[in-house]
């Protein structure tokens, strides 16, 4: 199989996650890293045995050896670098959220298919084995159809005005952060809702700090949602079903257990992951590349855009713009 070569731009904590489960991808290496800080590019290369640094993204853009690149910066830069890329011939897994909105979104997908170069959302979430097995145990009907569903994330953050969670110029708060994982869960088992109701508390600093939100669905079937950074939740999703009940346990987005309720049986499914669950995605992309593919076919841009849709309508019920 042909050595699938990344790039990294943005060398945050995510993307040494990032680097760090790379490192597990058979015949997949990180050959190149990038940050507007020489010092910092070098220590994250020769942390992760990259062979090149660069203190710039342009460069790192130009070499003809790197294959992908993962975009790991702050969502403001997401719509340019992605952009950037393709224009240099480079396929993107760029970190959700995609884009600010769904216009940019819009945008650097057509531009990806005009060029015909690979795209995909890096929403991981949608390549974990558990998330896997919930799709398929849903989808065979062992349950019956969905009533409801629940989804929350939250955690908190200690706040700080310049910082990529509070920042507005950086596109912080909640949603786009971590609602965006909820927001996602429930677009991924019954798509996108017939109506949406949202509230949101705010910092000083213009951003949501928390966000609760209500999709309805035909047959009143409905999902409840919410994200905060001011708050420790259970970061739990949960299916109600005619027949049961599927739990997602904490955290549900990464890495975890199944919990399955039926007609008073309890059943606990566990996943051997010894990672922190982004080779899962890396390997897909991989996978894809090697059969010339443009698109993924799990992660589709129909499907990310769909989700910038969503999270669009949900900030205009919150009055949040940036």
């Amino acid at each position: 199989m042909k050595e699938i070569k990344w790039g990294i731009l943005g060398l945050g904590k995510i993307a040494n996650k990032f680097a760090k489960d790379l490192g597990t991808v058979e015949n997949s290496s990180l050959y190149a890293v990038a940050s507007r800080s020489h010092e910092k590019a070098q220590e994250f290369a020769k942390a992760y045995n990259a062979p090149v640094a660069y203190s710039n993204y342009e460069q790192l853009l130009k070499d003809s050896e790197v294959d992908v690149v993962y975009i790991a910066t702050p969502h403001v830069f997401h719509y340019e670098l992605t952009k950037d890329c393709i224009r240099n011939g480079k396929a993107v897994l760029c970190e959700k959220p995609f884009a600010m909105n769904s216009g940019q979104a819009r945008e650097m997908i057509e531009m990806a298919r005009e060029k015909k170069v690979f795209v995909m959302e890096a929403l991981w979430t949608a390549f974990l084995p558990h998330f896997q097995y919930v799709l398929e145990k849903v989808k065979s009907g062992d349950l019956g159809a969905i009533k409801s569903i629940k989804a929350d994330f939250g955690f908190t953050a200690d706040f700080d005005k310049n910082s990529r969670l509070f920042n507005k110029n950086l596109g912080g708060g909640s949603l786009l952060d971590i609602g965006i994982y909820p927001v996602f869960f429930a677009h991924s088992l019954l798509g996108h809702p017939e109506s949406i109701q949202a509230s949101a508390e705010f910092t000083e600093t213009k951003v949501d700090s928390s966000c609760t939100m209500n999709f309805k669905y035909g047959n009143d079937v409905t999902a409840k949602l919410h994200s905060t950074v001011t708050e420790n939740t259970p970061t739990t999703a949960e299916i109600i079903l005619e027949k049961g009940t599927i739990k997602l346990n904490s955290r549900f987005h990464e890495p975890t257990s199944v919990k399955i309720t039926s007609e008073g049986d309890e059943e606990t499914i566990t996943f051997d992951v010894n990672t922190f669950g982004y080779n899962f995605e890396t390997a897909h992309v991989a996978k894809m590349l090697r059969e010339n593919k443009t698109e993924s076919d799990i992660m589709s841009l129909d499907r990310t855009l769909e989700i910038m849709k969503l999270l669009d309508q949900i900030r205009k019920e919150i009055k949040l713009e940036y």
